[in-house]
């Protein structure tokens, strides 16, 4: 689609230093640029801040990522600044906290506002349902998935005609195991010390070390196949722990009480995702709560790699069980320890297959250009209806 004339987005995120709300702000973003408008993030800032600037867009600073009141004011008084002096065209917010702001904002300068629901968020009472529920007083909602427009309009009964369901995109030239070179992969397996070993199956999770990711399921799941005499296997963790050291010291110590040391390794945070995928033999992703979409299902499937996931939220709309890799009950250490050696039993050729299947689908569903398109369209409808 062709953008208004002088058309400027500002996004507003709370940091962009790793997610993927983060990585679909870099993608919206760089998409306006390349129509010709111009794309502001307000935003604490992050390792993605120089990303978003290479692909010509610009960072507004300031601390949105509080939930402070009174600093939440004064980001709105900042915003309505930034909103007069750029000309700002549609604000959209991807995030509660900094929602607010936005929104007050939006609002004091007649400004089309759109919000994305990035998560399945737990509403315990009142104050919290309240809370999420700005998300969705703007011109528009979107959800990233079947499955989040399904729980927005259970939890908040909003009218289907304010939400509509973008799936994120996958970027598919830089996911393109057709422009990885075997020198990458190779640095990978230096780094982590994970040479090949074809009597090995290496499983993959990129996530960061929380707990909300499972990755105690796993380190249990994989005890009970080494106590099997399933061993034949390597399990690579990747990810931070963004500060939460006491959850990576308590992973540390599972690994090691149930001897697996030689077997399962934290390897840290990752800048080559394409490359640690093709290192892989399968990803996993043992989220024990819903995951509202799932990149990192999706990503591994588009290089060609089948996926254990959890069977819930999103993932059950992008892992098609037996045909692009298995679903497993969350928190089941029994489910994973037969999912995990379904997936080592199915073994080299069946695993090439599923991920080609995979990587078929993938490929013609979660494209980074039909969601960035798709959002255009959104932006447009808001637009329209507001003039």
């Amino acid at each position: 689609m062709t953008l208004p004339p002088d058309f400027t987005l500002l996004q507003v995120v709370p940091e962009l230093d790793t997610g993927g709300a983060e990585q679909t702000t870099i993608d919206i973003a760089h998409a306006v640029v390349r129509r010709g408008g111009k794309a502001l993030v307000a935003t604490r800032g992050g390792r993605m801040a120089a990303r978003l600037e290479s692909d010509g867009g610009r960072l507004a600073q300031m601390p949105v990522q509080t939930k402070n009141p009174l600093v939440m004011l004064g980001n709105a008084a900042r915003l309505v600044d930034l909103i007069h002096r750029e000309g700002v065209s549609l604000v959209h917010a991807r995030s509660r906290a900094p929602a607010f702001s936005a929104l007050w904002a939006a609002q004091v300068t007649n400004t089309p506002f759109v919000a994305t629901y990035h998560g399945v968020y737990n509403a315990r009472s009142r104050v919290k349902r309240w809370y999420n529920a700005v998300m969705t007083r703007g011109d528009l909602v979107i959800a990233n998935s079947d499955f989040t427009r399904d729980h927005v309009l259970g939890e908040h009964h909003l009218d289907p005609s304010r939400i509509v369901s973008i799936p994120r995109g996958i970027d598919l030239e830089r996911f393109n195991p057709n422009w990885v070179g075997p020198e990458r992969v190779e640095a990978l397996r230096q780094t982590w010390n994970a040479p090949v070993d074809p009597s090995l199956t290496t499983f993959l999770l990129a996530a960061r070390l929380t707990r909300i990711k499972g990755h105690g399921t796993v380190i249990a799941a994989a005890a009970r196949l080494k106590a099997e005499g399933r061993g034949a296997f390597r399990i690579l963790l990747v990810g931070d722990d963004q500060g939460r050291s006491a959850y990576r010291a308590e992973l540390a110590a599972q690994i090691a009480e149930a001897g697996l040391g030689d077997q399962v390794s934290m390897v840290g945070h990752c800048d080559d995702m394409p490359a640690a995928y093709l290192l892989a033999d399968v990803a996993i992703l043992p989220s024990i709560v819903p995951e509202s979409f799932g990149r990192t299902a999706v990503e591994p499937q588009v290089m060609g790699r089948p996926v254990v996931a959890s069977d819930l939220g999103g993932m059950t709309e992008t892992v098609i069980q037996g045909e692009t890799g298995w679903l497993a009950a969350p928190g089941d250490i029994e489910a994973w320890t037969n999912a995990l050696g379904r997936a080592m039993e199915a073994g080299p050729a069946r695993l090439q297959a599923m991920g080609q299947s995979a990587a078929n689908r993938a490929r013609r569903l979660y494209s980074v250009d039909a969601m960035c398109e798709a959002t255009l369209q959104a932006y447009e409808r808001v637009l329209e209806a507001k003039s």
